[in-house]
Parts: C-alpha cells; sequence; structure tokens
C-alpha cells in the first residue's frame, strides 16, 4: 500500500504542479478566457488514464496464464523504464519546470484553442498513463486488488491537496528535494517491480531458470505474515527468489541509484536559458511583455538611475 501511495503522490503531485503553474500563469497574465481549453484537456487526460487502466485490467482477464504472465512481465518492464525516466527527468527540470511550462503555454496560445488542449492534455496525460500503468503492474505483482488501489487513489487525493495548497500560496518547500528523495525511494520500488517482471517472463516460459532458487528464506518470513506482506508491498519482496531475478534487481539498483544520487547532477540553468518570472512588487510584471509601456525596459531603468544620482542620491556601490 505504501508503495503505490508513494506513486500516486509523486505521480500526482506532478500532475498538479503541472496544472497549478498552467492555471496560475493565465490568471496571472488575465487571460482567464483560456481557462476552459486547459481544463478540457486536463478532463481528458484523466478519462484516457483510466481508460487505459481498466483496459489492461479487463482485457487481460481473457488470456491465458502465460499470456497473463508475459504481458504482466513485460508490461513490468516498460513500467520500470519509463518511471526511471521519470525520477531522473523531473530531478534534472524540477527548479525550472514553471518557466518551460510558461513557453509552452505562450506557444499554444498563439497557437489558438485546440493547441492549449493539446498542450495541458500531454503534460498531464503522460503522468496519468504511467501511473495506470505502474499500479497494474503492482497489483499483478502482489496478486491483491485493493490495497495497491487504496494506496494509490490516497496518494493522489493527497497530491491534489497539495497542488491546492500550492496555488493558494499556503505551502512552500524544496521541490528539487522532495523529487529527489522521492524519487530515490521510487528507485526502490522499481528494483522490486523489475525482479518480479521477469519472474513473470519466466513463468510465462519466456525466460529460463525458474527452478533456480537463490535463497530461501520462507521460514524466517512467511508470505503471509504481517511484515512478509509489509515488504511485499513495499518492495515486492519475494522470500524464495530465482538467481535471475536477484540479478537483475541488483543490476538495475546499484547503478541506478548511484547515478541518481551523484552530486552535480542537477544543474541550476543560466539566467540566459530561463525567462526571470515576474515579482510581486511589480505591477507591469502580469503582463504580457507586449503590452508593457516602453519606458521599463533596460534603457529606461538606467535613465532613471543616472537622473537620481544627477540629483544627488547615492547607489549601492557607491555607499559608504
Amino acid at each position: 500500500m505504501f508503495g503505490n501511495y508513494l506513486i500516486g503522490l509523486r505521480e500526482g503531485l506532478e500532475a498538479s504542479l503541472i496544472v497549478c503553474i498552467l492555471i496560475a500563469y493565465l490568471v496571472k497574465t488575465q487571460r482567464k478566457d483560456k481557462l476552459p481549453p486547459v481544463w478540457l484537456g486536463v478532463g481528458l487526460a484523466v478519462a484516457l488514464s483510466l481508460g487505459f487502466g481498466a483496459a489492461l485490467q479487463f482485457g487481460s482477464q481473457e488470456l491465458t496464464f502465460e499470456a497473463q504472465e508475459a504481458l504482466g512481465g513485460s508490461l513490468s518492464v516498460i513500467a520500470v523504464g519509463l518511471v526511471t525516466w521519470m525520477v531522473f527527468w523531473m530531478r534534472r527540470t524540477a527548479r525550472h519546470l514553471k518557466a518551460e511550462l510558461h513557453g509552452k503555454l505562450d506557444a499554444a496560445i498563439a497557437m489558438g484553442t485546440t493547441a492549449l488542449v493539446i498542450t495541458a492534455f500531454l503534460a498531464v496525460g503522460r503522468e496519468g498513463l504511467e501511473t495506470s500503468l505502474f499500479i497494474w503492474t503492482a497489483v499483478q505483482a502482489t496478486n491483491d486488488g485493493v490495497r495497491p488501489l487504496v494506496g494509490a487513489t490516497l496518494g493522489l487525493l493527497t497530491a491534489v491537496v497539495l497542488g491546492w495548497l500550492f496555488y493558494r500560496g499556503a505551502l512552500r518547500i524544496n521541490l528539487a528535494k522532495f523529487f529527489t528523495w522521492t524519487g530515490a525511494m521510487l528507485v526502490v520500488v522499481a528494483a522490486g517491480v523489475l525482479a518480479y517482471g521477469f519472474h513473470d517472463l519466466q513463468e510465462a516460459g519466456w525466460l529460463t531458470g525458474l527452478g533456480s532458487r537463490a535463497f530461501d528464506i520462507s521460514e524466517q518470513i512467511p508470505v503471509d505474515s504481517w511484515y512478509g506482506t509489509l515488504l511485499k508491498g513495499v518492495f515486492n519482496f519475494q522470500p524464495d527468489p530465482t538467481w535471475l531475478q536477484v540479478t537483475v534487481w541488483a543490476l538495475y539498483l546499484v547503478p541506478t541509484m548511484f547515478l541518481f544520487l551523484a552530486p552535480g547532477r542537477v544543474a541550476a540553468p543560466s539566467a540566459a536559458a530561463v525567462p526571470k518570472e515576474p515579482t510581486s512588487d511589480d505591477p507591469q510584471a502580469a503582463l504580457p511583455a507586449s503590452s508593457r509601456p516602453a519606458d521599463t525596459d533596460g534603457v529606461g531603468h538606467d535613465r532613471v538611475r543616472n537622473g537620481a544620482r544627477g540629483a544627488g542620491t547615492r547607489t549601492v556601490g557607491e555607499e559608504g
């Protein structure tokens, strides 16, 4: 349940932040008439994610056991790949996500209503599809269709509340650190999902070595015990894994965690690459550049400062 709560929180918060940034930017720039297309795109993305999850769940029930295991194993590998890409991408872009989305939104507004719908749809739809796929693989791995869904739902609800608080300005956290630590935990969860996915492929007959066990501690950690259930739900722990599972788990977890936590991998964008965000003390900052008065450019400010110096006002560099 915790692992799926983390998935729902992480993916849901990312989607919530994207929606909040888009909505806040349109409101700040006095373009509220563009809000309906954005909400339409968000709604379509949510509907697609729910439909994708339902298709995976009900479509797989019509397959044979071997086909189900092959499908589950293949999708587990794909889900781990998507989640791994997502945690690295978010850690790299968390610091300038707002500026990146603002640029895409301005371009979409210039292109028309359809472009706005597509922009919001793609921004949220990617998170929704990844969430549906990862939760479905977790349900298959734990053979429990209730607790993973409850955990994911609670995570998504928490993300919605946090997104609303972000929008209202009542909550401020270091997003770079938040996505770093949750990303590290997701790497551990993904390692378990990947190992179980390879186990499914072994049961489907696609890979060999199903009977070659690395160890068996079923007596020490029974699968039906509370702590066995906890380890299974959080880390997809298996007390009697095959050698292939252990090898895949280690080969994924160790280098991925090292690269993810390696210092210096997150570089702050240069001032030239990221547009300067408007400040609340500048009443002109919320307006588009094309509608600002001509005397608010850099040259105008220089003239004002030079005039002040001529009147006897000292600049910061002259103080003392």
